[in-house]
């Protein structure tokens, strides 16, 4: 190991001089020593009310369009792929060694301001220099040619790598980490730790040894081996595609059909009305309805509920939103019928909502039993505190890898950059930024937002489109990509690096007069958003 790192070592530098190569080849042209100017420029970067510097001051000055995407070129390369991969999902060919900061290129030419970020997952930014170091050094050179298998093989620092990085951002009350591979993978652990502590409970204790009856009775299936329990969740929540985790997944049908699934329940989650401060007695009541039968169905499913997960804003759904009380009433439900309480923040999760997790938006007296976490992170797994979560035998809770310590590593230099530029904060201000432009573009064009909604949550905003599809497909053609949820809302999901402008704020003028030589981002993404709108 020592040889290897010094090898590593020393090709550190043609490692560089590798990135800079690379980053010359991008729009705007980016030299290793640039990025390097980059860190120390970024480093002194505030946020105040009336100057901002930017976090990348050579990404593109705005969008260029040259030809319709997909371009020739993009179409050529989609022909190609759709010979050997389904490509019918596809929103568009990226060419990433072309990206940077917050905008997007493809092959043609195209650089779009990209407030979508992967479906939520581009954290601070295409070809972050910091990220750049970080996936270059020897650290993370062996931990991708010697991926351990965790539970057996872990290696001599991973207590270190999560202490200094997952951990490091664990939900208040929350000390331990389960590692996995995706978002719907974190979920069905948790699932699984659900399960296993609710049979232990029901057994005595950890210390209690399972049945000759258990364990024949779980080899074909049946109780009490397999347990008839299930996981409570929310009409139009979105958990994930694999065969646990769909079955709590109720977003829209194309994700479930034909597949096998369980009975489980589905509680009935808050339709709110926007703004949520304006109807608040209505919301409060309907907030109440769905409480009621939350609690009825925890007391009356035949299969009874070990756990309940929700999101806290329903983000594939629809971006459907409810009041902290309601949160805190289902964490109250929890309590009284011994089910666990857990969070699904894959989406909402670092720093998104102006807060680095969601629900501490809430004010609860008491930490989640679980927290899943994905997207933003490029890791996954769940956080819990309760050592009764932690099977009470070896390989309950296990795979080959168990997560992967390269990703691990590059959760911790995001969670460095994160501290570095306060970009919590910087999505805190932006959001309200951008919620107020977008108000102002409601009123002048109330057809085009319906039921703005995120006021307070950061940069994760939602208004409803009557129609939809040809917003987000003309959006293209004046270079902004942005992503819809549920059946007709538009969802904003810029990095943790979109800001809100540099230099005089624009907000107040009249968007035929925002160029962009005065316009930064926010003001970009509006006036290329009115630009639809007049389409």
């Amino acid at each position: 190991m020592a040889s290897l790192l010094r090898t590593a070592s020393r090709l550190r530098p043609v490692a560089a001089r590798s990135i800079a190569f690379q980053s010359s080849k991008m729009t705007p042209a980016v030299s290793f020593a640039a990025q390097r100017q980059y860190a120390s420029a970024a480093a002194s970067a505030t946020i105040s009310n009336d100057v901002e510097q930017p976090f990348f001051p050579d990404e593109p000055k705005g969008p260029t369009v040259k030809t319709a995407i997909p371009g020739p070129k993009s179409k050529a390369a989609i022909e190609k792929l759709e010979k050997v991969f389904d490509t019918r999902s596809l929103n568009m060919m990226a060419n990433y060694n072309q990206s940077y900061g917050n905008y997007i290129a493809d092959l043609d030419g195209n650089v779009l301001l990209d407030v979508y970020a992967q479906i939520a997952s581009i954290p601070v930014g295409y070809n972050n220099p910091a990220l750049l170091l970080a996936a270059t050094s020897p650290e993370m050179a062996s931990a991708i040619i010697n991926r351990p298998a965790l539970g057996n093989f872990p290696q001599h620092d991973w207590a270190e790598i999560l202490e200094t990085g997952i951990l490091k951002v664990a939900p208040k009350g929350l000390n331990q980490v389960f590692t996995g591979q995706t978002g719907s993978d974190a979920n069905e652990l948790a699932y699984k730790a659900a399960f296993m502590w609710r049979r232990q409970h029901e057994r005595g204790g950890a210390h209690v040894e399972f049945s000759d009856t258990d364990i024949a009775s779980s080899m074909v299936n049946q109780s009490p081996g397999a347990p008839q329990l299930s996981i409570l969740s929310f009409k139009a929540g979105f958990h994930g595609r694999l065969f646990g985790s769909l079955s709590t997944t109720r977003s829209k049908p194309i994700h479930k059909l034909d597949i096998p699934a369980f009975d489980w329940p589905q509680a009935p989650f808050p339709v709110s009305k926007y703004p949520l401060d304006q109807y608040s007695a209505e919301n409060a009541a309907e907030e109440q309805r769905c409480l009621d039968e939350t609690e009825r169905l925890i007391k009356e499913w035949p299969q009874p509920p070990a756990a309940v997960v929700v999101e806290p804003i329903q983000s594939e759904g629809g971006d459907n939103h409810a009041s902290p009380a309601f949160f805190r009433g289902l964490r109250a439900l929890t309590h009284k019928h011994n089910v666990l309480f857990i969070v699904d923040e894959v989406q909402t999760g670092v720093g998104a909502t102006g807060k680095f997790w969601a629900h501490e938006h809430w004010g609860l007296t008491d930490p989640p039993d679980m927290v899943t976490f994905s997207k933003k992170a490029q890791a996954a797994g769940y956080y819990f505190g309760n050592n009764e979560l932690r099977p009470n035998k070896p390989y309950r809770q296990f795979n080959t890898w168990m997560g992967d310590p390269a990703r691990a590593l590059l959760f911790r230099a995001i969670i460095q950059e994160i501290d570095r530029l306060d970009l919590v904060q910087n999505t805190a201000a932006t959001g309200e930024y951008l919620y107020k432009g977008l108000e102002r573009l409601a009123q002048a064009y109330p057809s085009e937002i319906q039921n703005l909604r995120g006021k307070g949550q950061g940069t994760f905003l939602a208004w409803d489109s009557p129609r939809r599809d040809e917003v987000l497909k003309k959006a293209k053609t004046v270079g902004v990509n942005v992503g819809g949820s549920g059946e007709r809302a538009v969802r904003l999901r810029p990095m943790l690096i979109f800001q809100k402008h540099h230099g005089e704020s624009c907000l107040s003028l009249p968007s035929s007069s925002i160029t962009h030589t005065d316009a930064r981002l926010a003001d970009i993404f509006l006036e290329k958003l009115e630009k639809v709108f007049k389409a």
